[in-house]
């Protein structure tokens, strides 16, 4: 086991409680309370530049495995791991895009609309960043089996980094029936997983996985685990990077478990509080209509991070009815259908930190902002579009300037969920139904549908030439 430094620890943040553990330790509640924990740093004691810019040195040592992820060349910032326990597999090689096309139709000025691409990650999606942080602590606490409870990302960036890594890692996975999309589905499988399907959805998934976790000593890699988080804050490290360190007016980010929401404030508290930046970005955290906890929480019944002490009767009460009605998330945004988010607390703090807004949108809102996010060169799948579709609806409300630099995330690659994308611009009605029909969704002028042409040269060049003077296929209205 790695000798830990008192620099790095764990501290539940519950304020009416504290405990703090070390960092050597695997724990993924408050042993005391059993609330969240945070992995806190003695700042003053820790080497950390001065300027953010000092940053760029480190593409200069690139040959250097730590250097080149995107992860750990910001590792002055995630100080808890000693260099030679990090596992990496070159996470974080990521893109921010200016994309006028969509900021058209998110109703932005030319240049203010950022797509940061996180579908780049080895595993296609911004899980990649938290699975190196979690799989590092991992292997400093000694764990060898580990397992998660996945929507399908998470599933896909464990059993990459156990098949991808030579530490002897084993991964278990916990996935609800019906509720993974089958592009990552497959990579959970390809990647020699052990795939274990219950009757439920991630909600239920989540609850089993927590108990077989703790009955059997399996670490644990959702984004309940602190470590997870520890890596996303990366994210925002390089959005600031590719900003010329200076930091948008907005982060647009979808709502799921609430894990990215919650890392990106951590990180904007921290950099303030060294500081390395002078203001903060604003939050918006982009429910699915089908899986809108955080928005009904916060927009209906109130609550908020209240000086670190909220109110979670509220979240009880809210749970409770949940439960009486039987109602289950339902979203074709299958990577945020959850009901439950775990990271409720620490998101709630990131909103409250970045004077943030939540909302919801449609599972149509979602499949029209994605074929715009397609139109303009990066595919991502449903749920990384709601940011898109929620900026837009921020846009509408007057909330955000058309002069703003907004930031949406695209946390997932257009091939995680395939079956979507080709059902909304497809001919086959019957998929169409299938797919989206049934969950409210209409077909769309965004729609790019095949031609279907007889097999002749002069109706298929026919067929060209009335495209060449029509223009864009995607993308346009009917």
């Amino acid at each position: 086991m790695a000798v830990i430094t008192e620099t790095a620890y764990q501290q539940c943040l519950n304020l009416a409680c504290l405990t703090t553990l070390g960092v050597e330790q695997a724990a993924f509640a408050c042993p005391k309370c059993g609330d969240l924990l945070d992995v806190v740093y003695d700042w003053d004691r820790l080497p950390v530049p001065s300027r953010l810019s000092e940053f760029e040195a480190k593409w200069s040592d690139r040959l250097n495995p730590l250097s080149f992820s995107g992860v750990w060349r910001f590792r002055e910032l995630l100080p808890f791991a000693p260099p030679d326990q990090i596992v990496t597999v070159g996470e974080g090689q990521t893109l921010l895009q200016t994309a006028d096309k969509v900021g058209q139709f998110v109703g932005l000025n030319p240049g203010c609309l950022k797509l940061q691409y996180e579908g780049m990650n080895p595993s296609g999606s911004f899980k990649d960043n938290g699975m190196t942080a979690a799989f590092t602590h991992a292997r400093m606490v000694g764990a060898r089996r580990v397992a998660c409870a996945s929507t399908g990302n998470t599933s896909a960036a464990l059993a990459v980094y156990c098949s991808a890594t030579s530490y002897g890692f084993k991964a278990i996975i916990f996935i609800g029936s019906g509720k993974i999309a089958y592009g990552k589905l497959a990579q959970a499988l390809d990647h020699g997983a052990l795939t274990i399907q219950i009757v439920g959805d991630f909600d239920d998934a989540m609850h089993r996985v927590k108990q077989v976790a703790d009955r059997l000593g399996i670490y644990l890699m959702n984004s309940v685990n602190p470590f997870r988080l520890e890596g996303q804050k990366t994210i925002m490290y390089r959005v600031l990077e590719a900003l010329a360190w200076e930091p948008p007016d907005w982060i647009v980010v979808p709502g799921g478990n609430l894990g990215n929401s919650s890392a990106f404030g951590k990180a904007f508290i921290e950099l303030k509080h060294l500081g390395l930046i002078d203001r903060v970005p604003r939050l918006a955290v982009i429910n699915a209509a089908g899986a809108q906890t955080l928005d009904q929480l916060v927009s209906t019944h109130g609550l908020t991070w209240s000086n670190g002490l909220p109110d979670m009767n509220l979240t009880d009460r809210y749970y409770a009815g949940l439960d009486a009605s039987g109602l289950k998330a339902s979203t074709i945004a299958s990577a945020i259908e959850i009901n439950r988010p775990v990271n409720l607390k620490k998101c709630l703090r990131a909103i409250d930190f970045c004077d943030g807004v939540v909302r919801q949108v449609s599972d149509q809102e979602i499949m029209d902002a994605k074929a715009w996010v397609g139109a303009g060169g990066l595919g991502c799948e449903p749920a990384s579009a709601a940011s898109v579709a929620g900026a837009k609806r921020l846009r509408e409300e007057g909330i955000i300037a058309p002069s703003e630099t907004v930031v949406c995330i695209l946390t997932g690659h257009q091939l995680k969920d395939p079956t979507a994308t080709v059902a909304y611009h497809g001919a086959d009605q019957e998929n169409f139904e299938k797919v989206l029909g049934s969950r409210g969704v209409r077909r769309a002028g965004f729609a790019n549908r095949p031609v279907i042409v007889p097999n002749d040269l002069d109706d298929i060049i026919r067929t060209i030439a009335l495209y060449s003077e029509s223009g864009d296929a995607n993308g346009s209205s009917d």
